[in-house]
Order: structure tokens, then sequence, then C-alpha cells
């Protein structure tokens, strides 16, 4: 948004009482404070109202769904009239804050104590964030090169840039100086001991691993990769990656919609999204859905993977009818069909780090691999906390961000009543 579309796209906001788009943030921004504040050119109290409640404010309001979140509720959606583009107003204030390097945030007094973060994604950098203001100093723990994980390793290109997610940290990190280790995994239970016995807490924000393996004939060939690998060469190499012919994308999630869309825009002349379910039961966002389509994607709604067919390589993808039956999907044997492709994205979730966590003494997971943790976001082991995809499985960045910041709170009242 340039100045003048901000100021009037801020003037249509109705400043709703108990306003229904803050109920459907997960981070509470106290949207309609900021959007006022954008129309009066009030722009660094704008940035430090959203900044204030989600630390990943710059990044959210670009990668949030913000169709099925803060504009979803907007109470414009019932005159069918456009819902306020609280995103890009949100994008808009934080940009021209930290592009003019303005100094809104203090760290707090220091408290003489230490808190050791291990990951950098969203709830690491959040928690980071939050703690540097209550004065404790931070370190965080980053196996990879780069911050901002999820953000800048696991969103698809078009939706945002790897300078635009760099550039918030780097802005975060300079006014609040937290310490990030970077290829500095954590991985043996020498390496959490020194943790344990050099910091007051610990904080866990790894979130997933790699993509899961369906245990397919055929999965080791040669053009079979999964959604979040094909996501982070591209993130990583742009340009050098090149998608071949035809490609069959087995998923009916996010993450699926992007490596699709992804695949489409990048030039393959036919991109099949594969589901075993109906659309209906896609856990995608219709919009997402709906972007991949008009990307040029087909979809085969109904069918389950058997096999990858080829030699050394991918040739092609064997597929069986899916119906239901008594309620419960049953597959058709009868019904058998191969799919042609040079390409195999497999979107079907992600492995949990469940390694790491049974490193820790007396951590509890649930049955699904995730971290039990209280209201305080403390796990059954009193020094460690623990937030996003760690402890819900897979979620948005901007409930990583909520944890983070929630979790640091949390770590403060414990060690103040401890």
């Amino acid at each position: 948004m340039n100045d003048t579309e901000a100021y009037y796209e801020a003037s249509r906001c109705l400043f709703c009482y108990d306003a229904p788009c803050v109920q459907a943030c997960p981070t509470s921004i106290d949207i309609p404070l900021f959007i006022k504040q954008i129309h009066t050119d009030n722009i660094t109290g704008a940035s430090k109202t959203i900044f204030d409640s989600n630390w990943l404010g710059n990044a959210c309001g670009v990668v949030c769904p913000t169709g099925v979140l803060c504009e979803g509720a907007c109470v414009y959606n019932h005159q069918d009239v456009p819902p306020i583009q609280i995103g890009r107003l949100q994008n808009y204030a934080t940009n021209k804050t930290i592009d003019v390097d303005k100094v809104i945030f203090k760290v707090g007094k220091s408290n003489g104590k230490k808190i050791a973060i291990i990951g950098a994604g969203p709830a690491g950098l959040a928690c980071a964030c939050e703690a540097r203001t209550l004065g404790y100093d931070v370190d965080i723990y980053e196996a990879k090169d780069k911050p901002s994980g999820l953000t800048v390793y696991g969103i698809a290109p078009y939706k945002i840039t790897n300078e635009e997610v760099l550039k918030e940290v780097n802005y975060l990190q300079s006014q609040l100086g937290f310490n990030i280790k970077y290829n500095k995994a954590i991985n043996s239970k020498e390496e959490l001991s020194t943790l344990e016995n050099n910091y007051d807490a610990v904080f866990i924000g790894v979130g997933l691993g790699a993509t899961r393996q369906l245990g397919l004939e055929g999965e080791e060939k040669e053009g079979v990769i999964g959604a979040v690998e094909f996501i982070e060469e591209l993130r990583m190499k742009h340009h050098q990656v090149k998608v071949p012919a035809k490609v069959v994308v087995i998923g009916g999630g996010n993450t699926a919609m992007d490596a699709a869309s992804e695949a489409a825009r990048m030039g393959a002349r036919k991109t099949v999204l594969a589901y075993r379910n109906s659309k209906e039961k896609m856990g995608a966002y219709h919009f997402e859905y709906e972007l991949a389509i008009s990307s040029g994607v087909d979809s085969l709604f109904n069918v389950t993977p058997l096999a990858i067919v080829g030699n050394t390589k991918v040739e092609g993808v064997k597929f069986a009818k899916t119906e239901l039956v008594d309620g419960k999907l049953q597959t058709n044997m009868n019904n058998t069909f191969i799919v042609r492709c040079d390409m195999v994205i497999k979107a079907t979730g992600q492995a949990k780090q469940g390694h790491l966590y049974r490193l820790i003494d007396g951590l509890e997971l649930d049955s699904k691999t995730r971290i039990k943790i209280n209201d305080e976001f403390q796990t059954s082991n009193p020094k460690y906390f623990a937030g996003g995809d760690a402890v819900n499985g897979g979620a948005e960045v901007v409930n990583a961000a909520y944890d983070g910041k929630m979790a640091a709170q949390g770590i403060h009242n414990w060690l103040q009543n401890k």
C-alpha cells in the first residue's frame, strides 16, 4: 500500500466496540486502534500497537490467513461489502517503521537471569523479544543458518520474500539485542545438560521436522520429494530450481496447495493435486485451494496412492479410488489407474521432533508426540517451556508468535516466584 491507499482504507473502518476482528486474531492485536493511528498519520504508534501484541506483526500481515481470521470476522462481510484490508494495513505500518529503523522498544532492566531458546522460528523469536523486554539475557540455538524457521524456509515464495522476513528479524534483533547462535543444533543429552546448567530456563520452539514417509513402493525413486523440502530448496536457490513437465502433488493441506501452486507457476505443463478424500474434507483453506486452481493446478479427489512407478526415476503414480462405506473411507482395489508424471511432491505432513523430546528428562508427550504444557506454557519438566508447532502439532505463524510471547511471560512468572 502507498500512503494514500492506506489513508482511505483506514477511513473505512467502523472502529467497532468489542471488535470481532480482535477476537479472531490469535494474538489479539487492537486492530481498530492501529487502524485509527494509521488514519491520523501516527504510523509509529500503529506499529507499536501491532508489535506489542505480535512480535512478528510485519510478516503476519502478509502470511496470515486473514480471510479466515481478522478479515473473515469483519462486520462488512455481513453487508456484501469487502472487509477492511487489515493484513495490508498491518504490513504497511510496520514496513514504514522498519524501513526507517525507528526505535520503539526498550530492553528491560537486567535481572541477571538467562534464558536459552531452542529454535529461531516464530515461537523462539517471539519468546526472545518478550524476554528481553523483561530484562533477561537470551541466547537462541538455531540448527540452520537463517532465522525465522517456517517463515523463511517453509512458506511458498510467492507469498513473502526472504528479504522481507529477514528485515523484520534484523530490526527486532538490533533493538532488543538477543543473541542467535546459527548452525547450533541441539541433538544430545550432553548439550541439553549444558543448557540446563548454564541457563535459568529453556524454551523449546523447534517446530516440525522432515516430511513423513508414506511407506509406498517406489518412494525412494529419483524425482520424489517432500513438499517442505521442495519449498525450502526453492526459497534458498530460487531460479536455480527447475520443475519437470508433469508433477503430482499428494495431499490436501495448505502445504500441498503451496507446493502445487509453485510447481504450476514455475512452468510445469500439468500439475495434479491428489487427495484421498472429498474436496469438502480437505484441510486446506478454501482460498488456498482456489489460488492453486487459478495457478493452473488440476485436482483429483477420492484417490489414494498405491505405488510410485518407474525404473530408477519417477514415471507415474498408481492410484486407487476411495469411497465412504458406513462412514469410513475405504480403498477400492478394483478401481486403479496410473497418473503419468516426472515428479512427485509429498505433502502428507511432517514428522515431530520426538528424538529431541525423548532426551529431556521427565518431558511428557501426548499420543501425537506433541509436548504437554500447562497454562503458563511450562512442560512437565519445570525448567522447560514450549510453544508453537512443538505443542500444537502444526498451525500458523501467528499462533507460534502468540505462544512464544506468552511462554516468556510464563518463564518470568515462574522465576519470580521460584
